[in-house]
């Protein structure tokens, strides 16, 4: 037996005997997600054991060195661990932009201190980070951004506004991106990171026509940055933002699916052999659906391995937020004038329809699809430009 395979069977065994019963079903509201953070609270016992399971062994970030606090898998190891918890539809012991944006731009451009000291804690949950990038004006554009840090000698004062800032109001501590250098449009954009219990920083909601919302508008008012809590080189903030940018776009294209891309023919057998025209769409999107899993695992071993092409994420983006729509659309195609109510117990205070309606945003968010067609066309087809 090879030692991959080994792995593979003991795997297998962990996680039959700890992932308990109720994490091995989809995710129907928020609370069904652990995000963690200084004030987090866990649904059930189910999901607290196995949030704590999955963190003693490092494999909320399997593939993170064991000094940061992951499982020090290899990519194969990572892989495998992947497909098996996608075997028994295990869900993500842990949801954090601390694991899928900030912590791999810290890999790449942070100090060893902050390595160290920041890594370990979004691994095992103790933080809860949101993103400011996008601003009033400044979406698809962020070299236009506003948001001032003035150069105080051992810190920076931050004013400013950031919008559309994902679960602001409930994060700990937020990476953002801060002008420090008005004279240079592209090199004058520093990448922070400061605690939102800060004096000065304030959020408010943004409702959605789904009747609620992550998002936030976030306001700074004379906010004390240390000059410490700087990612990357001073200037050269969108260094880092580019980075992170590809892996929230493979956040996103992935997230809204589910672990492991979910066909959801089977789910509606019943409907669909009423239906021959809905069966057909069901069938169309199961193999889309299958074709993007392909495509994620391959771009994943290319990623590993050194090979990836750098607008790989915008494809990646765009296909999976496109289809996550389609998803919900088909849903509420078979659920017919039922899947419409809003309200009610038996339809979970519409938590279908509130569903297709968020889905809208999956394809503005990150990046608009528009924005990832045209990085498509023309870093990968090589296009001519307009």
């Amino acid at each position: 037996m090879s030692d991959l395979e080994s792995f593979r069977q003991d795997t297998r065994a962990w996680l039959e005997a700890n992932c308990p019963e109720e994490m091995r079903h989809p995710i129907r509201e928020e609370g069904d997600a652990y995000w963690g953070g200084r004030n987090a609270t866990f649904k059930s016992p189910a999901q607290k054991q196995w949030f704590e399971a999955m963190a003693s062994r490092g494999w909320t970030v399997p593939d993170w060195p064991k000094e940061y606090g992951g499982g020090g898998l290899s990519a194969p190891e990572a892989k495998i661990l992947r497909e098996e918890m996608a075997r028994i539809k295990a869900r993500s012991p842990l949801n954090s932009f601390g694991i899928w944006m900030l912590g791999p731009a810290l890999l790449k451009f942070g100090t060893e201190e902050q390595k160290t000291t920041i890594l370990p804690d979004v691994a095992q949950g103790k933080i809860r980070w949101c993103q400011g990038y996008s601003e009033p004006g400044s979406g698809s554009d962020l070299v236009s951004l506003q948001t001032f840090g003035e150069d105080k000698g051992d810190h920076w004062v931050v004013n400013g506004q950031k919008i559309w800032t994902s679960y602001a109001d409930k994060a700990d501590w937020i990476f953002c991106l801060v002008r420090t250098d008005k004279a240079n449009k592209y090199q004058g954009i520093s990448f922070l990171l400061f605690d939102m219990a800060s004096p000065g920083v304030t959020t408010k909601p943004i409702l959605l026509i789904s009747g609620n919302s992550p998002f936030c508008e976030t306001f700074f008012d004379n906010v004390e940055v240390p000059k410490g809590q700087i990612v990357g080189d001073l200037n050269r903030g969108w260094d880092v933002a580019k980075y992170l940018l590809g892996h929230e776009r493979e956040m996103i294209s992935g997230g809204g699916l589910g672990a492991g891309m979910m066909s959801i023919g089977k789910q509606f057998s019943a409907v669909a052999a009423e239906e021959p025209v809905l069966r057909a769409d069901f069938a169309d999107f199961d193999v889309e659906v299958m074709a993007f899993r392909a495509m994620n695992e391959k771009f994943m071993d290319e990623l590993k391995s050194g090979k990836a092409h750098p607008a790989q994420p915008n494809m990646m983006k765009y296909v999976g937020t496109e289809l996550n729509k389609r998803r919900y659309e088909l849903i509420m195609a078979a659920g017919g004038s039922a899947a419409l109510e809003w309200d009610s117990a038996e339809s979970e205070g519409g938590s279908k329809a509130r569903t297709w309606l968020r889905t809208k945003a999956n394809s503005i968010e990150g990046g608009t699809s528009e924005v990832m067609l045209g990085v498509v066309a023309k870093r990968i087809l090589d296009l001519p430009g307009v």
